[in-house]
């Protein structure tokens, strides 16, 4: 038989696909109406001048270019530095919760995925609870926790320490632990010079006290749901290499550092993945607790996206923030993806652990005339 004859017998029949394209038209019909004409749409009201009332597609409506994204780039209006404002609060959340979650995920799968360990069903669903809560509910009672005499800061009291008055506090922890060094004003080199509206001293300033609450906030509720996927990943590792690691004698953060954590290495980009989306898009704890107080220290592009469009009539600019922050995402998961690919290994190192092939082949030959 042929290489055609093979080709064309393995080639499924044009029945099959048909079929095929039959089940998920239903899909596709859904997507393409609840999803890709309103994004359509709305990237079209990025480049328009529409103010909300009738059709975007009216003939009141015209193309205005890039004018939407340029207030919010460049000019230096309210526009710019509200916008520049927000990117610097979602930044610092991104930095701080996409680490820590990820790292407290692990380490929770790690503890309750032990065979020693008793109530680790109890365990897991301790720790998964407050991924499944209402965001809105637990958001009301971190306001509640952390409110200036609320529980957090009565436990503090007990250990000696005053805490601050956490959803009214603007400064960003960073200067205030420069202030603990006696540095009260940055210098001219980043208080003189700004990006999008804001100075470099601002965009260094770190994570508002305010903002600081809800990075707490979103590790508590999102660790157990990339608990569970790093549990499964664990358990679907074979143990014969941890082993064999075992008995040449590496001990446990060895074995974990070297042969475990490499092995988990697709479930750490999912998780990487889906936490850098979800940091990027937080939007309901905000609007529930502190709708971008105080002082704009807790704005996020999201929620500012929802007031320029819902509340400011500004609808344009609304899709054109959303649309920034759809690239700013895609920009993002790229270079993460990029930095957590396979890697082949280098023919250096190849050299440096294979055995020397010519004297391998010259102890050979001298055991062959031994044998003889």
């Amino acid at each position: 038989m042929t290489t055609a004859q093979t080709l064309k017998r393995r080639r499924p029949p044009r029945r099959s696909g048909l079929a095929g394209w039959l089940f998920v038209s239903p899909t596709i019909v859904i997507l393409g109406l609840f999803l890709l004409i309103p994004v359509l749409m709305a990237l079209w009201v990025s480049f328009s001048d529409w103010n909300g009332n009738g059709s975007p597609f009216s003939s009141g409506v015209h193309f205005i270019g890039g004018k939407n994204y340029q207030g919010l780039l460049s000019g230096g209006s309210l526009a710019e530095t509200n916008f520049g404002t927000s990117l610097r609060n979602n930044a610092w959340y991104v930095i701080f919760v996409v680490p820590i979650q990820t790292a407290v995920s692990l380490v929770l799968a790690v503890l309750v995925n032990r065979a020693v360990l008793r109530g680790r069903g109890f365990f897991r669903t301790a720790f998964y609870f407050p991924s499944v809560t209402s965001s809105v509910a637990i958001t009301v009672l971190w306001l509640f926790l952390f409110s200036t005499t609320g529980a957090v800061n009565k436990v503090l009291s007990y250990l000696g320490l005053h805490g601050p008055n956490w959803f009214n506090d603007p400064d960003g922890i960073i200067h205030l632990l420069l202030q603990g060094f006696g540095v009260q004003n940055g210098p001219a080199l980043l208080t003189q010079h700004t990006a999008l509206g804001v100075s470099w001293w601002d965009w260094f300033a770190g994570p508002s006290v305010a903002m600081s609450a809800f990075i707490l906030l979103a590790i508590f509720t999102t660790s157990g749901t990339f608990m569970l996927l790093f549990i499964a990943a664990l358990q679907n590792l074979g143990h014969d290499i941890d082993e064999a690691a075992m008995m040449d004698g590496a001990n446990g953060w060895q074995r974990f550092w070297r042969i475990t954590l490499p092995q988990l290495r697709p479930t750490l980009f999912t998780v990487l993945t889906l936490g850098l989306i979800g940091t990027w898009q937080i939007f309901d704890q905000i609007y529930t607790g502190t709708k971008g107080a105080p002082s704009n220290t807790t704005l996020t592009p999201a929620y500012l996206s929802y007031t320029s469009a819902f509340g400011n009539q500004a609808w344009g600019q609304g899709a054109a923030i959303a649309f920034i922050l759809f690239v700013v995402i895609i920009v993002f998961t790229f270079v993460q993806r990029m930095v957590l690919r396979e890697r082949g290994v280098s023919k250096r190192r190849i050299r440096r652990y294979q055995p020397d092939l010519t004297r391998v082949s010259r102890v050979n030959v001298i055991d062959e005339r031994l044998d003889r």
